[in-house]
């Protein structure tokens, strides 16, 4: 018998609260384990307080721009209040508000388990790989876990409180709003922290990575957590909500404005992904002697074999599910596995890419940074095709079931590769807290056979890292090729409106002086902005470096390491955290803007264009600073395992300096380049009306 409506949202509540129980015994598990080192634990403290008050400061500094920007929302949108309609702009408005709490509870909830978790897995690393991969990983899931689950939650709860697919688009815009901001502000501390650190201390001092002199160690340690774990899990809390609230609004216009199944299989393969997720998370095993980038991956394809069969099964199932939408979301998620694969390639120190530029850094650090360069450049080929074919392919494929489907197939296939967000999540923040925990191990005196297993599970972090960062800039490009189609979704609702249906909307010519214009506008948009964030970190490193050298300097004792010679902690840290909140709103502002301005000067055709413009340069960037900066980074780590010369070599100096170049590329700039695009994406859809009847050309 065929399933409906109800069952689909059973399935969905279902998900979203299996998701939450098991992320509460995952937690409850990591808190249980062992954690009796009391300078290990004095150590953690110290980053878990670091982290939290960064947080307070960041959200309470957010909280002021979120406060206006509802403001903004009920005034204007989704059409001035003065025009009537109040009951939808304050609907849209409380959306709004919503998304940002969803968000930054995400990354809330990031930082407390991450905080427990990295004390656990150094202490766990003295007895083998297996338990304190364990505690890493499963640390890592809470994060997935929950992040997901409440995107669920909180797509299902905008739908059937308001029952407008429209509203979805104010809930997104406020957890990609505060995804930009959290990631560029994270971004910012972390590589302040960890440019400083290395440069100031293995390259000027000559002292080993997390040694506790370096006054700046504890800030690297805190940065980790702000910028990989809350950052990165609002980011892609961002690209699932965008993901799946552009494909509702076109599942909405295509079903006539009611719940039909263009909506119903957005939403249950969105559940039947995260049920998948929670099944790969279980099956995630190490054992003595094995690989934990191989564990990583497994569970990636025992998920993603998962998913495949239980959407095919509910396809068959359900009444009017269409196998053609099965067929464009399956395209997405191969093509996710495929830019994981490709990005695996050209970061994972076992391949030959990064043994190349290790090699190359013997010469010294401009062959460094010129062959990271080269290879980071070679690397986005790879993704931006398989972005391109994923696209096409779901276009093609749905294009005969009516007009309309063809751009619900693109939105689909965005849907289908974040399907298995919650294994990715869980996969990225890992890599912070096995990082962490490998600082812990030498601060805390642990050995170096244990310093060697934290090391072996934080190459692995690196490289899962990398993966997950190309995989959220892939899916990105998808979302927001959806996006685009909600943007002409929602500029042709209004022209209807307005009796102007001749003028609807259905491509862009980049002929026409108006797209041209906004096409050349939107593509330089996502190069200043990561100017802005990566001259945020270099500003911030200098000031940083140099209360190193005065401390260094200053207090008697301390780089010699006698005993009761402690660093100033907090003052590397008060820099950090300064400086990101100085530097993290004028970036997304100058986004924001200048598509404001773009729209009231050439109207809806301008804006097409700077989508474009924005979408090809922005993934373009993204992929190239992501993959070049995981690849000095593992190149760095091959180095000091003893290749090449090994720590203190000429090869070790010169891959440092390819490290610190490439920190901010991977860390900061890269992956907010993805939540800049869905945010300018989401502004355009939002004030489409205001474009339609307001502009200049």
């Amino acid at each position: 018998m065929a399933l409906g409506v109800t069952a689909a949202y059973v399935i969905a509540l279902l998900a979203a609260i299996l998701a939450f129980v098991y992320a509460v015994y995952l937690a409850v598990w990591v808190k249980q384990q062992k954690n009796e080192n009391k300078t290990i634990e004095r150590i953690a403290g110290l980053i878990r307080e670091g982290a939290n008050t960064f947080m307070r400061k960041e959200y309470t500094v957010l909280a002021g721009f979120a406060g206006i920007a509802a403001a903004l929302i009920f005034l204007f949108l989704p059409k001035p209040v003065w025009q009537g309609g109040v009951d939808r702009n304050l609907t849209m408005a409380l959306s709004y508000i919503a998304g940002t709490i969803f968000s930054a509870i995400a990354g809330k909830i990031g930082i407390m388990v991450a905080s427990l978790a990295n004390a656990r897995c150094a202490e766990a690393a003295t007895k083998g790989i297996r338990p304190a991969f364990l505690i890493g990983f499963r640390g890592g899931a809470v994060m997935g876990l929950m992040v997901v689950g409440s995107c669920l939650l909180g797509v299902l709860g905008v739908l059937l409180l308001t029952g407008d697919s429209t509203m979805l688009l104010g809930f997104s815009f406020g957890a990609s709003s505060l995804a930009l901001f959290a990631k560029a502000g994270g971004g910012i501390f972390t590589k302040t922290a960890d440019v400083s650190a290395d440069l100031a201390g293995k390259v000027e001092l000559g002292i080993p990575e997390d040694d506790p002199r370096n006054p700046a160690v504890i800030a690297d340690n805190v940065g980790d957590n702000v910028g990989d774990v809350a950052g990165m899990g609002a980011d892609l809390f961002d690209s699932n909500i965008a993901s799946m609230s552009a494909a509702l609004v076109m599942a909405s216009a295509l079903d006539g404005g009611r719940l039909g199944n263009a909506s119903l299989m957005v939403i249950l393969y969105s559940a039947l992904g995260l049920i998948s997720s929670i099944i790969g998370i279980f099956t995630a095993r190490i054992n003595e002697h094995g690989s934990p980038t191989k564990a990583l991956n497994n569970s990636t394809y025992v998920t993603t074999g998962v998913f495949l069969a239980l959407t095919a099964l509910a396809t068959l199932l359900f009444k009017g599910f269409a196998w053609r939408v099965w067929g464009a979301s399956t395209v997405g998620l191969f093509v996710g596995v495929i830019i994981g694969l490709a990005t695996n390639y050209f970061t994972d120190d076992s391949r030959p890419i990064v043994k190349k530029v290790a090699h190359a850094s013997k010469s010294g650090p401009a062959f460094t940074i010129l062959s990271g360069v080269s290879y980071g450049l070679i690397s986005v080929m790879p993704a931006m095709v398989g972005i391109a074919l994923s696209a096409m392919v779901a276009y093609k494929l749905c294009e005969p079931m009516g007009p309309g489907y063809a751009m619900y197939g693109i939105a689909m296939a965005a849907v289908g590769m974040l399907s298995i967000v919650g294994m990715i999540i869980s996969n990225d923040a890992y890599g912070p807290i096995v990082d962490n925990a490998r600082g812990l191990a030498e601060m805390g005196g642990l050995g170096e056979d244990t310093i060697r297993v934290a090391d072996e599970l934080d190459s692995a972090g690196n490289t899962v890292k990398a993966v997950t960062k190309g995989f959220a800039i892939g899916a990105a490009g998808l979302t927001v090729i959806a996006l685009l189609g909600a943007f002409m979704s929602e500029v042709n609702a209004v022209l209807v409106e307005l009796g102007r249906a001749a003028e609807r909307l259905v491509g862009f010519d980049l002929t026409n002086p108006t797209v041209f214009f906004g096409t050349l506008v939107g593509a330089a948009v996502p190069a200043v902005f990561s100017a802005m964030l990566i001259l945020g970190v270099d500003k911030n490193a200098q000031r940083m470096i140099a209360e190193i050298r005065r401390q260094f300097k200053e207090i008697p004792g301390l780089a010699e390491g006698r005993p009761g010679a402690e660093p100033e902690y907090n003052k590397c840290i008060d820099i950090a955290t300064t400086g990101a909140l100085k530097e993290l709103i004028p970036a997304g502002m100058f986004a924001i803007v200048i598509t404001i301005l773009v729209g009231f000067i050439g109207g809806v055709n301008a804006i097409g264009g700077f989508l474009l413009g924005n979408i090809v340069s922005g993934l373009l960037l993204a992929l190239f600073m992501s993959n070049a900066g995981g690849l000095w980074d593992n190149g760095k780590k091959y180095v000091e395992a003893g290749h090449e010369g090994g720590k203190g070599s000429e090869a070790h100096k010169a891959a440092v300096i390819g490290d610190t170049v490439g920190d901010p590329f991977k860390d900061t700039a890269g992956p907010s380049i993805n939540t800049q695009i869905t945010v300018v994406s989401l502004v355009a859809s939002l004030l489409a009306g205001v474009f339609v009847n307001l502009h200049i050309f």
